[in-house]
């Protein structure tokens, strides 16, 4: 295994043969280039022999400030990566330094929570006091108003913390590369998926007699939303056009990757505490192994043609069937279909990545 050394720098695009086999030292590390930039004047082929000494000695502590590099413009420096190895052959994939082994008791009060929130929640109150109490008590207006205003509690307080989480000064999670205000792709995401939502609760909720059907639609609506732009993303990458705004790490105008990495990055980064150093481990393993670019292409396709016709189905079956019935598809189907798709996922993930091993490894004994 190649040791490492960290600093407070951000990952820079590399490949595993663009290096010479110096190894680093404490306090000093090989510059790793980025195609057709330059530094100071200095060509790509001087980058990759330039060694840099951090004049600041807060850039050799690893948690200081590691989101304050500048920007990755073409007028910007581009110093030392944070992850470095003494091996520049990498005889095995460059390791993520992750694992949900050690995280499944937080995983799994994190989605108890949500299912609570999102699918308990609002069913047991929609019939609790729908068919509990009489009209008289209370109105059909009033039921879904206190339904609506309570549904959510949970992934709104979740929301909030993300935001801390990426805005704080002294954040260890933020964007490579990015200022404060721009948070993380996930995020944005999550805040026009939710746009929508608030747009459906609020008109189900108006009316004298709230339309049950559209307030069953929610989670379908949040699933075509992000099912609809994975495959805007993937089809923009095969078709060769740049990325038109930063996409969590990846800045404007670099080419675009599979539209489920930026998920993969933001998710584990924020909400599964890797940090900024997961960010950086992802990009290079992403550039160095032609099978692990692959494996994210297939996994955008699976998530994002299953979300959008999960939500075409969900949709279709809400606006056929009898209205109560139409509420429970509504709020459990979705995430019936989350579940199943994470099962086939997990296993589809792990035997992908032990062949990318086994390849990787033989590979790099034959040369």
């Amino acid at each position: 295994m190649a040791s490492q050394q960290t600093s407070t720098e951000p990952l820079r695009p590399v490949t595993p043969a663009a290096d010479t086999s110096r190894p680093t030292t404490a306090g000093q590390a090989d510059t790793l280039p980025v195609p057709g930039v330059q530094v100071d004047g200095a060509s790509d082929d001087e980058q990759q022999g330039r060694k840099t000494t951090p004049t600041n000695p807060a850039s050799l502590n690893a948690s200081a400030q590691p989101s304050r590099a500048p920007s990755p413009t073409h007028h910007a420096l581009y110093p030392h990566t944070q992850v470095t190895y003494d091996d520049p052959d990498f005889p095995q994939p460059p390791p993520l330094k992750y694992t949900l082994r050690t995280r499944k008791k937080s995983i799994f009060w994190f989605w108890l929570l949500i299912i609570l929130d999102c699918v308990f929640m609002p069913i047991g109150l929609y019939f609790g006091m729908w068919y509990g109490l009489t009209r008289d008590q209370l109105s059909a207006n009033a039921v879904f108003s206190i339904s609506t205003a309570l549904l959510g509690t949970v992934s709104i307080v979740e929301y909030f913390i993300r935001f801390h989480r990426l805005w704080k000064k002294d954040s260890s999670c933020r964007v490579i590369g990015a200022e404060r205000w721009y948070l993380d792709w996930f995020h944005w995401n999550l805040s026009v998926g939710w746009f929508f939502v608030m747009i459906e609760l609020i008109a189900g909720t108006c009316p004298h007699d709230p339309p049950i059907r559209v307030l069953a639609m929610p989670a379908p609506t949040m699933l075509f939303a992000i099912g609809v732009e994975l495959l805007i993303v993937d089809v923009m990458r095969l078709r060769k056009i740049p990325a038109p705004c930063r996409i969590s790490s990846l800045p404007q105008g670099a080419p675009l990757r599979p539209g489920i990495y930026a998920y993969i990055e933001d998710i584990c980064a924020v909400d599964g505490s890797g940090g900024t150093e997961f960010r950086q481990r992802l990009n290079l393993r992403y550039q160095a192994s032609k099978a692990f670019r692959e494996m994210l292409h297939r996994l955008t396709l699976f998530w994002a043609i299953g979300a959008v016709v999960c939500s075409v189905v969900c949709t279709a079956i809400i606006f056929t069937i009898e209205r109560d019935a139409a509420y429970v598809v509504g709020w459990v189907l979705p995430f019936v279909w989350a579940g199943l798709w994470t099962a086939i996922t997990i296993p589809w993930v792990q035997r992908d990545l032990k062949k990318e091993y086994e390849a990787w490894t033989t590979a790099h004994s034959k040369s």
